[in-house]
Formats: C-alpha cells, sequence, structure tokens
C-alpha cells in the first residue's frame, strides 16, 4: 500500500470520526468545529483522488459559507445561550486540535504528488477537471442534478415554514402586513409653536 491510499484512508478515517462527533456532542459549539473538520476532510479525500475542483468549492462554500449559516441558526434556537457566552477559554483545546488535524491534513496533501493521485485520468483525459465535471454533470447526470435541485428547493422552503411557524413567547412578524404598510400610518406630523419658556424674575413665585 503506497503512501497515497494510506492518506486517503486517513482522511476518510477523520472524516468518519468526525461526522460521528457533530451528532454525539451535546455542544452545540463542539459540533460545528467537529462538522468543520468533516467538511475538511471530505475535501483532502476529494483533492487527492482528483477531484480538485469538488474538493476546492466544498472548502469556500461549506466552510466558509453554510457553517456561518449553522451558526445563526444555532443562536436563533431556544437554546440556553447564557453557557455559550462564558467566555471561549472553554472552546479553546478543542479549536486548536481542529486546527492542528486541518494543517496536519493540508501538509499531507502537498507531500502527495499530483501525479499519483488521479484515478479519473482515463475518463478526463487532457480535460480539465471542471470542464470534465461540468460535461458529466449535465449530460450523463442531468436528472439527478435537476432532481437533488428540486429536493433542496422544498428543504428550504420547509425550513423557513418551520421558522415561521407560532410558538408562545416568541417573537412573529407578518410580512403581509409589513408589505401593505404606509407611511401615513407609521409617522404622525405634529405641528408645535416653538415658545421659549421665559424665566421668573427675582423674588417672583412661580405659579404651579
Amino acid at each position: 500500500m503506497d503512501f497515497v491510499k494510506i492518506a486517503f484512508l486517513a482522511f476518510a478515517a477523520m472524516a468518519t470520526m468526525a461526522a460521528l462527533g457533530v451528532i454525539t456532542v451535546r455542544n452545540p459549539v463542539h459540533s460545528a468545529l467537529c462538522l468543520v473538520l468533516t467538511f475538511f476532510s471530505v475535501a483532502c479525500t476529494w483533492i487527492i483522488s482528483g477531484a480538485e475542483f469538488l474538493g476546492i468549492a466544498l472548502v469556500l462554500v461549506y466552510v466558509g459559507a453554510v457553517m456561518v449559516l449553522f451558526l445563526f441558526v444555532v443562536m436563533m434556537l431556544d437554546l440556553d445561550v447564557a453557557p455559550l457566552r462564558e467566555g471561549f477559554v472553554r472552546y479553546l483545546p478543542l479549536g486548536l486540535i481542529v486546527a492542528v488535524v486541518m494543517l496536519a491534513e493540508m501538509l499531507t496533501l502537498i507531500g502527495v504528488r499530483a501525479a499519483s493521485a488521479t484515478p479519473f485520468a482515463d475518463n478526463v483525459a487532457d480535460v480539465p477537471n471542471t470542464t470534465w465535471l461540468a460535461r458529466a454533470l449535465f449530460t450523463d447526470f442531468m436528472l439527478p442534478f435537476e432532481v437533488a435541485a428540486v429536493i433542496l428547493t422544498i428543504a428550504v422552503i420547509a425550513a423557513v415554514m418551520l421558522t415561521l411557524r407560532r410558538r408562545p413567547g416568541a417573537r412573529h412578524q407578518n410580512p403581509s402586513e409589513q408589505a401593505r404598510v404606509r407611511a401615513a400610518d407609521r409617522i404622525r406630523m405634529v405641528k408645535m409653536d416653538a415658545v421659549k419658556p421665559q424665566a421668573p424674575a427675582t423674588g417672583e413665585e412661580v405659579q404651579p
């Protein structure tokens, strides 16, 4: 077994352990850190397999954008956020572990030669990775791509509907009322005479 296969198995094992940590830990911040490590480890497996575009897209989109959305969702849930705001010192050890593991994976990718990690070379030939992916996605896998897009759209609509449900003690908004609002209903112009109050003379009593 060469170094490339060992690195691939190590990345896959790390992604599996981090994914288990996402669903087993009780702290939402720890779960988010494990999810970041999961995304990064899966991206490393894609890069070492020759799908560089998918790996970079996973890091940029999921680690950089989706994780921020997840953190916003965690802050919007009915959780006891007081312990989460006590300080980041309690989360520092796990954060350092995740950072060290990610650094080790990056150094491993740098050590792996790109020529020895191209299992898709027979299909790709001299076509760039992005071009090959686009051709395969919009020709051979067009129907699964469209089905996945419909499923994701339904999931987004369902998530919005779940957040808009009425719950006791929770604030809610009515978008239709906000769209029908008029300036006359919210602003009232009041005209008042500018009168400068005069100070009473010395020895003169002020009438109540």
